[in-house]
């Protein structure tokens, strides 16, 4: 008999009407793709299908044919088918400083209390509103919990070199579901051997640290994760309460589907942080509230059988990637602090690549396989499978451990609402007039996860107008507004600046709006519209596809938010839940396809609104997908033909190009173009710069703002979506095309010469992304940034495994 039949009537009902909401929600998530193009192949030979036109509203996609070819070739080549950097010091004088004062720190420290502790500010202004607001796992929970622990620390034949023994199990070091709470204390496993390898100067002094107090052995032992070692004077001193740390569970669901199978028990009880641990929340100088979290801080009861920790190379990665994305303009996590396991010290094993790990030679145009398509067919085969081909990693490298230190004003996760909205929504009311039973535990910890949220992240808007009437409806609605515009802008500018996140599952992105989980990111040399460097990315992931990941996630936090607000609808709850859903999501989509619509506009020198702008990029981009473009020296070189030529009346249409396309016999790797262009790709270039120019001009002809007439080219303002309506062609696509990114062959050449104690790089890749926008190019101060980094990747960087793809 099928069990829902054993349920009474209204059960059944509710049942039926959240498989129903369920059946809506899927549907509106064949969203549209965030750009507006043509396909990537002709849809016409079923090669693939993607909907790149700015009222379009599907993911982009490959279908069959191209999929099945793509496999059968990966099989018969036996491949696998798939400004503030340096405020304090001078960026040299700060990395000789922290390698004098931190490379040889001693074990333990006095109890002798220091006046002006290098902790004492940070000690004093604690206040910990995750622990303080939020609620932890149940007695019984807790007793339920460790009855299942030691089936759990074999989880996929597994185990944990931290996670034995008693003292692991009193600092919840070792796996075990949680059946309950927003939180679990967990003791961070330090460091053995800590030393401070590169820090935030701008994030320290937000923090209220000086420069004394980073290059100090107290600030190291904290942010190495020995946090009673370096907190214990100033905990003498005051007798403050012990100072806790925690670990968060959370839910998985990928492109707006609910999972569990990632789950060690297969109830979802089993994931959430599994190597990030919470060491506080700081109210700064500035008296805005900022939560810490250790990266690679050791194993949690998430930890899924696990070590916990990072290793230097991804912590570096994570390190300059932050920062970077902060000078970009674009919201994220900070980064504090690197600090590294010394030699003699913690080690890690990771599978990694070899130097004989690249990606397989692609077939060519003449290709006996290729034959029976047309010539275009075969360049977009060709095309795709250069961003299918992803291998495994076939070596295992031993790494020192090291601990990334992010700072955000809150980690609060889409898929914490996801968790817990599960949990509630599972107790169904008994009462036909209400949608569920708002008196249990589970109910009460997801109202007070929105409430913390609203504190957190939208305070002004959704706390504040709502928490005194305890309108829990008009708080949740607040909330969505704000996630809407927040997580809507952010895809896009990732979009703008060519950054793939490549895993965008609902519990890595926050309900505010803010980049954060730098893994298996990657910003994008050769354009192509599904690029990943991840091998698991998927095309669900893919660069263009990103605002549609972006807006399955939020479609989740909206799913998770609506038994809040239709808890008091009386009898007609479903119709109201019908209907409000309906409401949010297709504003949403809206709101989603406008910031993408409006990023394009704007690296084309055009104002935000007007539509022209959108049409030229549907033709622009198969151009550059079919010509093996480069994303960031395209756009940024056509931003040097609307500074050369400022003038909408030039007709040097010619010239214009000749501008765009480089020269790489003059300055090597300078032309956007991996290959050189064709006549008719020339023709097509030139038919398009004068489609652009004459568009800008119209444009400006019929504007009631008057363009500015002039421009300070020494000055970058802080944000394209600031700028006035005035402002020129050029000075809109400066601040929309940065110059410099962290392309991945740069974070290789850094973090492979750090491993063998050489990090100059290092500290040169965070002054350059201090400023991306600028030209960089031969001051004094500059390092010739210009010739060294503003230029297209090495072939061989195409190509070679954990550089072109990563697992």
């Amino acid at each position: 008999m099928n069990c829902c039949c054993q349920l009474p009537q209204h059960q059944q009902q509710r049942r039926h009407h959240h498989r129903n909401l369920s059946t809506l929600t899927k549907k509106s998530t064949k969203l549209f793709v965030a750009a507006a193009a043509s396909s990537i192949l002709l849809s016409s030979s079923g090669l693939v299908t993607t909907a790149f036109s700015s009222n379009a509203s599907r993911v982009v996609s490959t279908s069959s044919t191209a999929h099945c070819f793509a496999l059968s070739y990966c099989q018969s080549t036996k491949q696998t088918p798939f400004t503030t950097a340096a405020t304090i010091f001078p960026r040299k004088q700060l990395q000789s400083s922290l390698q004098m004062s931190t490379s040889s720190q001693t074990e333990g420290t006095s109890n002798k209390v220091e006046k002006n502790h290098p902790l004492q500010n940070l000690y004093q202004n604690l206040d910990p509103s995750w622990i303080n607001q939020l609620s932890t796992e149940t007695p019984t929970n807790y007793e339920k919990s460790l009855q299942r622990q030691s089936s759990a620390t074999s989880y996929r034949g597994r185990t944990s070199s931290s996670s034995s023994g008693s003292e692991d199990a009193a600092d919840n070091r070792k796996m075990r579901p949680i059946y309950n709470g927003h939180y679990v204390v967990v003791k961070p496993t330090p460091l053995k051997k800590p030393r401070l390898v590169i820090h935030s100067p701008s994030m320290a002094a937000t923090l209220g640290f000086t420069e004394e107090d980073v290059l100090s052995e107290p600030f190291v032992q904290f942010f190495s994760g020995d946090v009673s070692t370096a907190l214990n004077p100033l905990g003498t001193t005051t007798k403050k309460e012990e100072h806790l740390t925690w670990a968060t569970p959370y839910a998985l669901s990928i492109m707006g589907t609910r999972y569990t199978s990632n789950c060690p028990y297969g109830t979802g009880d089993g994931y959430g942080d599994g190597r990030a641990i919470s060491i506080g929340e700081v109210i700064s100088p500035q008296k805005e509230r900022y939560e810490m979290q250790l990266k690679g801080a050791g194993p949690t009861p998430f930890c899924r059988g696990a070590d916990g920790r990072a290793v230097l190379r991804s912590s570096i990665r994570e390190f300059l990637a932050s920062e970077a994305m902060h000078e970009l303009g674009i919201r994220t996590t900070r980064a504090l602090s690197l600090v590294v396991s010394e030699k003699g010290g913690d080690t890690s094993n990771r599978p990694w690549y070899s130097d004989r790990n690249k990606r397989g030679p692609l077939p060519t145009l003449d290709d006996p396989r290729l034959a029976s398509y047309s010539l275009e067919q075969r360049k977009q085969i060709i095309s795709q499978l250069s961003v299918q081909q992803k291998n495994d990693p076939d070596v295992m490298i031993s790494e020192p451990c090291a601990i990334t230190t992010r700072v955000s004003p809150s980690f609060v996760r889409i898929g914490h609402f996801d968790l817990f909205a599960r949990r509630a929504m599972a107790g169904l009311a008994d009462d036909d007039d209400v949608p569920y039973d708002t008196t249990t535990d589970a109910w009460k910890e997801l109202e007070e996860l929105m409430w913390h949220a609203a504190f957190r992240d939208y305070k002004e808007s959704a706390y504040d107008p709502f928490v005194e009437k305890k309108d829990a409806k008009g708080a949740s609605l607040a909330i969505l507004k704000g996630a809407m515009v927040n997580i809507s802008n952010l895809v896009a500018d990732w979009v703008r600046v060519g950054f793939a996140q490549g895993n965008f599952n609902a519990d890595n992105c926050l309900v505010a709006g803010r980049t954060m989980d730098y893994g298996p990111f990657g910003f994008m040399d050769e354009y192509h519209p599904l690029f990943a460097k991840w091998t698991g990315s998927g095309e669900h992931f893919g660069f263009l596809n990103q605002p549609s990941a972006g807006y399955a996630n939020f479609v989740v936090l909206a799913e998770s938010l609506l038994p809040l607000i239709v808890a008091d609808a009386g009898e007609d709850w479903m119709k109201e839940e019908q209907r409000v859903k309906k409401e949010i999501l297709t504003e949403a989509q809206e709101v989603f396809q406008e910031e993408i619509d409006r990023v394009f506009r704007s690296k084309l020198g055009f104002d935000q609104h007007e539509e022209s702008g959108s049409d030229l990029w549907s033709e622009l981009e198969p151009m550059m997908r079919e010509s093996r473009t480069d994303w960031i020296l395209f756009w940024r070189r056509l931003t040097m033909v609307m500074k050369e030529y400022p003038s909408l009346d030039s007709t040097a249409y010619g010239d214009m190009l000749d501008l765009l396309m480089g020269n790489d016999e003059v300055v090597k790797g300078s032309s956007p173009f991996y290959e050189p262009l064709s006549e008719n790709y020339r023709s097509k270039f030139l038919d398009w710069i004068t489609k652009w120019r004459k568009a800008l001009k119209e444009a400006e002809s019929s504007s009631d703002d008057p363009m500015s007439t002039s421009s300070d080219d020494t000055t970058v303002p802080s944000n394209w979506r600031t700028l006035p309506s005035n402002a020129t062609p050029y000075e809109r696509m400066k601040i929309s095309n940065p110059k410099y990114v962290l392309r991945e062959w740069m974070l290789v050449e850094a973090y492979g010469r750090a491993s063998k104690g050489d990090e100059n790089m290092v500290f040169e890749l965070l002054d350059l992304v201090s400023d991306p926008y600028g030209e960089r190019d031969g001051g004094d101060d500059d390092d010739n940034y210009e010739e060294k980094y503003f230029k297209r990747a090495p072939d061989e960087a195409l190509t070679a495994g954990g550089t072109a793809f990563m697992s």
